[in-house]
């Protein structure tokens, strides 16, 4: 039996593919081997020895401590890609709310409330402080083609407007669903120069904090209208409300509403809805579910944040499962203690990810304590041993 526990509401068509006859799930489960997780906080959990991984039923894993759970062999997945449609959708919208100021427009005809058959003559009066303009044959620099990015890139030249997208890291998958007519800016500098818009999707990390700032901004067209749907940190709020001010910035549309910005003119401040569909829920908890299950029972790792991808058809009864330091010749001493453990490996994957590796061995019937015992004598080297 596995034990998981859920630190949010989790889709329920996610949660029942975990079958009752193998899993115990709940917010209230002792000693828990695996945890699905939303937007709750983690950061200050202390977490059970027993447990193995925590799916987190999104993209991103700010929530969750990574450097920690890396250290305790505890490995993190995400959902990267569920979601997606849900966020395309909501930037969508944006993009036309940036241009025609249809939210402050819908603001202001409420205030018309009272004046009975006045208000028709007040509506054509009043209209032309909210005039913007139409989007398509404008351009638009999509900077990071990733799942979202890429349905961005897709929406917005369908709407009939010329994409510009930039991204170092690009996968072989999200460029093969980049539609053609994309133009492949070679640096940011190409972006700001360029477009009229720019949408932001990129992870936050310390590169990447505050990216957006005084002096990217310097650098964009006169007017720009800049659309956040990642991180809000990606954004300096003062900088970006500086330029709102003196003109450079006609618009700033963010999901991620904060103090500094709310209230301020030419913000849309998003409640955080990019993801908010039952429809993302459920895709986010399915596949955080499989990705947890597949490793609990079959040790594969597929979309972790911080362990390698690793997967490997099971041939043989038992498997041995060791996440370890990348660090040299380990690979050797693990095969070395295997062998003196008696076991003849029928198969073996080995996968590293930064400081960290994660090796699988087939084999026949173990004993696994003294497998354990062996394993283990390395030294600090190996973090985790299971034998499944």
């Amino acid at each position: 039996m596995f034990n998981i526990k859920t630190y949010n509401k989790i889709s329920q068509n996610g949660l029942s593919l975990l079958p009752a006859d193998t899993y115990t799930v709940g917010d209230d489960v002792a000693s828990p081997d695996g945890a699905v997780v939303r937007s709750a906080s983690l950061h200050e959990t202390e977490f059970d020895p027993n447990l193995k991984a925590i799916a987190r039923a999104g993209a991103g894993t700010n929530n969750i401590p990574i450097d920690r759970c890396s250290e305790n062999g505890i490995v993190v997945f995400n959902t990267p890609g569920a979601n997606a449609n849900a966020v395309k959708e909501l930037v969508i919208a944006g993009l036309l709310l940036s241009s025609r100021k249809v939210v402050a427009g819908i603001e202001w005809a409420k205030t018309l409330k009272g004046n009975g058959a006045e208000v028709g003559k007040m509506v054509e009066k009043g209209k032309s402080a909210f005039t913007g303009p139409e989007i398509l044959g404008k351009s638009i620099g999509i900077i990071g083609l990733g799942a979202i990015g890429v349905l961005v890139a897709n929406a917005a030249n369908k709407l009939g407007m010329k994409v510009y997208g930039y991204d170092p890291y690009l996968s072989l998958n999200s460029a093969w669903h980049l539609t053609h007519n994309a133009i492949h800016a070679m640096d940011l500098k190409e972006i700001y120069e360029k477009c009229d818009y720019i949408s932001v999707h990129v992870p936050l990390t310390k590169e990447t904090k505050g990216f957006i700032n005084n002096e990217t901004i310097a650098k964009m067209k006169d007017g720009v209208r800049i659309l956040n749907f990642a991180r809000g940190d990606l954004v300096n709020n003062d900088d970006i409300k500086a330029a709102l001010e003196s003109g450079k910035v006609a618009a700033y549309v963010t999901d991620f509403p904060s103090d500094e910005v709310l209230d301020v003119n030419g913000v849309i401040a998003i409640p955080h809805l990019g993801a908010s569909t039952p429809e993302a829920e459920e895709n986010c908890a399915v596949m955080a579910v499989r990705e947890l299950s597949d490793y609990l029972e079959n040790g594969n790792i597929t979309n972790s944040v911080n362990l390698p991808e690793t997967f490997m058809p099971r041939s043989a009864a038992m498997r041995i499962c060791v996440i370890h330091k990348n660090v040299p010749n380990i690979l050797t001493r693990i095969t070395s203690a295997v062998a003196e453990g008696n076991v003849n490996i029928e198969n073996m994957i080995n996968k590293s990810k930064g400081d960290y590796a994660y090796t699988m061995i087939d084999a026949g019937e173990v004993d696994k304590q003294k497998v354990e015992e062996v394993i283990s004598a390395i030294g600090n080297d190996v973090i985790r041993i299971r034998i499944i």
